[in-house]
């Protein structure tokens, strides 16, 4: 003979909801860190770019080569992985902006400044 309690069956396949809905909030914490993850590396790739753009063209200019330094930051930005937004050249200063496409989509591009040159405080200068 079968007891049934009242009620039991209402209760049914409530287990599936639950694990779905863990489910969502799983793949949704899984997108929200593979975006924040997106836009960190992009803002590491930027920095990069920038920095070792600077530091060419800051060897541009205190050296006897004739390129243009900004030609030159250029082109090891976008061997970088980034492209040349801005650049700026005073005395043996040179000032780089640089911009890095951000791998997720919808984020945009990461952007970084980076100057090179003789270190301002040195009384040497």
């Amino acid at each position: 003979m079968a007891c049934r309690v009242a009620g039991a069956g209402r209760e049914r396949g409530s287990a599936t909801v639950l694990v779905v809905m863990a489910i969502g909030v799983v793949l949704l914490c899984l997108t929200g860190a593979l975006t924040l993850l997106s836009a960190v590396h992009a803002s590491h790739r930027a920095r990069a770019a920038a920095d070792l753009a600077a530091l060419a063209g800051a060897q541009v200019l205190v050296s006897a080569d004739t390129r243009a330094p900004c030609d030159v930051a250029a082109a090891v930005a976008a061997r970088n992985g980034g492209s040349l937004v801005g650049c700026a050249v005073a005395g043996d200063d040179i000032t780089v902006r640089v911009a890095t496409p951000a791998s997720w989509p919808g984020l945009g591009s990461a952007r970084a400044r980076a100057r090179a040159g003789p270190d301002p405080g040195d009384p040497s200068r």
